[in-house]
């Protein structure tokens, strides 16, 4: 009996330090948001479009890069030289921390109606 004693402490003494020394895991989790916005270009740069939108005061900078899709109202593919300031927007982002990742930009043609009187 004191043999099987002493073998059973020996298992216990020889198993424990694994779960002492076990490495503790990191998990990182972000919150990532998509959302949209609806305005006026009012900059552009290489790496930023800047927004005046239609229920802010303040203009909201995005980041754009060669994976952000630009297309018309119809949703055909439009180049990116194309986008200038004065144009009306809609810009499809995910918000990561405190930056505004651009992925889509829809520009929108301006509509305008005259009426004629007689």
């Amino acid at each position: 009996m004191n043999r099987l004693m002493l073998y059973l402490i020996l298992l216990i003494v020889l198993i424990m330090p694994c779960g002492l020394f076990a490495q503790e895991e990191k998990v990182t989790v972000s919150t990532v948001t998509r959302t949209e916005t609806v305005g006026t270009i009012s900059e552009v740069s290489p790496d930023t479009i800047v927004v005046r939108s239609e229920t802010s005061s303040s203009p909201s900078h995005y980041k754009h890069s060669k994976t952000t899709t630009y297309v018309d109202d119809r949703g055909l593919p439009v180049s990116m030289e194309t986008v200038k300031s004065g144009q009306p927007v809609t810009v499809y982002y995910t918000r990561d921390g405190d930056h505004m990742i651009a992925n889509k930009v829809v520009i929108r043609k301006t509509t305008t109606t005259t009426e004629t009187r007689e």
